[in-house]
């Protein structure tokens, strides 16, 4: 029997063999012999590369403080694959996805599923189980073939931040990519978007007209005249598409007002990005910065607001877990400015870039590089000095800090970032 604790291996180890295998023939076989649970509830989509999460989770607290029965679908997670479904407002019992999980596998075994296609349908099932009216889908990977597509009514889209990632999946540029993100799109779908780069920007548009959508852009909203839960100056791009996302369902005669808007802003929360906690006494901020557009915002930020995060001027000191299939010569350019210093830690159970392999690629940064045989060994080394040390690179990594002896720090506005993906 599994517990609050459960990792669901039994479960979902057996697919993993599977790995990333983009598609939506498999899951719609398999939801056709679940009874189609997908079809019990509306839903809103979000496609990106940055800012998926963000989005995601301003959109459903607004819709709980307008007293809908909403969920939330998210990817990936820190600790839990519990984290990844929310049931209105809590995280979904580790028994209770056990159950769903149980219920959908011989039927994800005959179609052979991917992990991700076989949580999605336990998640489908979950939401219909729970009777919920309106659900938060976050696009895993790409968007076109992603698993969460299979939705078959998703009116309100919203676009995240689209850049370079995944291109092993997704494309060699951002504008194969975008073209990718933008196949969520169905006809007479209202579609909202912040800023993109140009190249993105005409796809996306372009996009639309093709299929019969329409397209609105919005511009970020001002963060002096809006509270939200999150932090970060990216936060004004992703609130104004939540915005965006909210209006739109109004029109559609979802019962959504500005102060309940208003209310669900202020409340969200979103952990592992700009998050502020103590490890074993030492001052610690988790960030995912998982991708070269990330690393980017989060150095911006911290530059721009070092007080606000708890970084004193000057050199800081970084920890940093980078998966093997990222930019991390890039990434690391990005982050370490000079006099920083930097500990290459592993990602248990990934492959990732180590420190020989970052120096030969990037040269110039070899003497503020260093290496740590685990995250424990790496905190310890860059805590020594007892000034804060900022954790990137992976949201995996972050998952492995959060299981570590820690205490959040209660500081308003200190728990999102820049980075929805691992």
């Amino acid at each position: 029997m599994g517990t609050e604790l459960d990792n669901f291996a039994d479960l979902i180890e057996p697919f993993s063999r599977r790995g990333v295998d983009l598609g939506l023939d498999r899951l719609q076989a398999a939801l056709a012999e679940l009874g189609n649970p997908e079809r019990r509830f509306a839903a809103v989509q979000v496609a990106g590369t940055n800012g998926k999460g963000s989005i995601c989770t301003l959109v459903h607290q607004a819709l709980l403080a307008a007293g809908i029965r909403a969920g939330l679908y998210t990817s990936p997670h820190l600790v839990s694959w519990t984290e990844r479904i929310r049931l209105c407002h809590d995280p979904i019992a580790a028994p209770c996805l056990r159950r769903h999980l149980e219920t959908a596998t011989p039927i994800a075994q005959r179609h052979q599923l991917t992990p991700f296609e076989l949580v999605t349908a336990a998640a489908f099932l979950a939401f219909a189980a729970a009777d919920l009216e309106l659900v938060v889908l976050e696009v895993g990977l790409g968007g076109r073939l992603d698993a969460t597509t299979c939705h078959p009514h998703r009116p309100v889209i919203g676009f995240a931040s689209v850049g370079l990632d995944h291109a092993e999946f997704l494309g060699p540029d951002p504008a194969t990519i975008a073209a990718e993100k933008a196949g969520v799109l169905q006809p007479g779908a209202v579609a909202i978007s912040a800023p993109q780069s140009p190249e993105v920007a005409a796809v996306l548009s372009d996009s639309a007209a093709a299929v019969g959508a329409e397209l609105r852009w919005v511009e970020p909203l001002d963060l002096n005249q809006w509270t939200l839960g999150l932090s970060g100056a990216v936060q004004a791009a992703n609130g104004a598409v939540a915005l965006g996302l909210l209006r739109a369902l109004k029109e559609r005669g979802w019962p959504v007002n500005d102060p309940a808007i208003r209310r669900g802003f202020a409340a969200a929360r979103w952990p592992g990005r700009l998050q502020q906690l103590s490890w074993h006494g030492l001052p610690l901020l988790l960030d995912g910065a998982h991708n070269l557009p990330a690393a980017l915002a989060l150095r911006a930020e911290l530059d721009a607001h070092p007080e606000r995060h708890g970084l004193a001027s000057g050199p800081r000191y970084w920890l940093l877990g980078m998966l093997a299939n990222k930019q991390g010569p890039e990434i690391a350019a990005a982050l370490l400015a000079p006099g920083d210093r930097a500990w290459i830690v592993p990602v248990p159970g990934h492959a990732c870039w180590s420190l020989e392999a970052l120096t030969a690629a990037c040269p110039r940064l070899a003497s503020q590089l260093h290496s740590a045989p685990s995250l424990e060994a790496g905190l310890a080394q860059a805590g020594s000095g007892l000034q804060r040390v900022v954790a990137a690179g992976s949201l995996y990594l972050l998952g492995q800090a959060a299981t570590s002896e820690q205490t959040p720090v209660a500081s308003p506005g200190t728990s999102e970032g820049t980075s929805d993906f691992a």
